[in-house]
C-alpha cells in the first residue's frame, strides 16, 4: 500500500494523506486528470466512482457518483481552483444531488494535491481543509480518512497498467 500516513489535525482543520508512488509525477498526474483512470481508484473498493464530467482547468468542474455495495449512489462534485501541471492541483469537493446541485446540508472541502519527485517515484501529499471543526468531525465520522486511505491503496496496481 502506498499510503505513508493519514493525519487529521483538529487545530488546523486539515486531513493530510501522504503516499509514496512508484511512478514519476507526470504519470501520477494522469491518475487525477484522466477520468477513466480516476474511476479506478477514487473511492474505496466497495464504493467505486463513475465520473460523468471531468474538466481539469481553473474553474472547470467534475461530476461523479460512487456506487455502494447495495446499489446506493452518493453524488459529488469538484470545482478546480488552481492547476500547476504536473506538480499540483487544488479543488473544492462537495456532495450533490443526482442533478449535480451541491448539497446545502453537507460541507465543502478544499483539497490540494502536491506531487513531488522522490527517489524513484513521487511523493503525493493531499491536504483536505475544512471550514469548521464540526464539519471535519462530521466527515471523519462518515469514514473519510479510512475511505481515502483505502482508495489510495488501489493506486499501485493502476500504476502498473499501461496507458
Amino acid at each position: 500500500m502506498p499510503v505513508v500516513s493519514t493525519t487529521p489535525d483538529t487545530q488546523q482543520l486539515t486531513l493530510t494523506l501522504v503516499a509514496d508512488l512508484a511512478a514519476p509525477p507526470s504519470r501520477v498526474w494522469q491518475l487525477w486528470t484522466d477520468p477513466r483512470q480516476l474511476e479506478r481508484w477514487w473511492g474505496p473498493p466497495t464504493w467505486p466512482a463513475t465520473f460523468t464530467e471531468h474538466d481539469v482547468a481553473v474553474d472547470g468542474s467534475s461530476r461523479y457518483f460512487m456506487t455502494g455495495p447495495n446499489g446506493e449512489k452518493a453524488h459529488g462534485w469538484w470545482r478546480f481552483v488552481a492547476i500547476d501541471e504536473p506538480r499540483s492541483l487544488e479543488f473544492e469537493d462537495g456532495f450533490s444531488d443526482e442533478s449535480g446541485t451541491p448539497s446545502p446540508d453537507m460541507p465543502v472541502i478544499r483539497a490540494r494535491v502536491d506531487l513531488a519527485e522522490s527517489g524513484d517515484g513521487t511523493r503525493m501529499t493531499v491536504v483536505s481543509r475544512f471550514d469548521t471543526g464540526e464539519q471535519m468531525q462530521q466527515l471523519l465520522e462518515m469514514g473519510m480518512a479510512e475511505g481515502f486511505t483505502e482508495a489510495m491503496g488501489q493506486i499501485d496496481d493502476l500504476l502498473l497498467t499501461k496507458v
